[in-house]
């Protein structure tokens, strides 16, 4: 999919020239670099869920589990653990 992006120029040469320093295209480090972005987002958000799902099991909320954002109370899957 296409997309246009407004970058900093400085922003966009220092790319350029990491781009060139690994022989790989811009495209390419862009795709990387959102890769490490959502996988360590993907990463907390779970782990949030493995501590609240700890938590819970211990039969009560003595743990502070960190503010939740909305997804994470109304919007995710039920979990079950057996």
């Amino acid at each position: 999919m296409k997309t246009t992006i407004d970058l900093p120029e400085e922003v966009l040469y220092r790319a350029k020239v990491v781009a060139a320093q690994r022989r790989t295209t811009l495209k390419e480090l862009v795709i990387a670099g959102l890769q490490i972005v959502t996988d360590t987002e993907t990463a907390k958000a779970n782990n949030r869920a493995e501590r609240l799902l700890a938590t819970l099991d211990n039969g009560r909320n003595t743990v502070s589990v960190g503010p939740l954002q909305r997804e994470e109370i109304y919007d995710r899957p039920v979990l079950r653990r057996h």
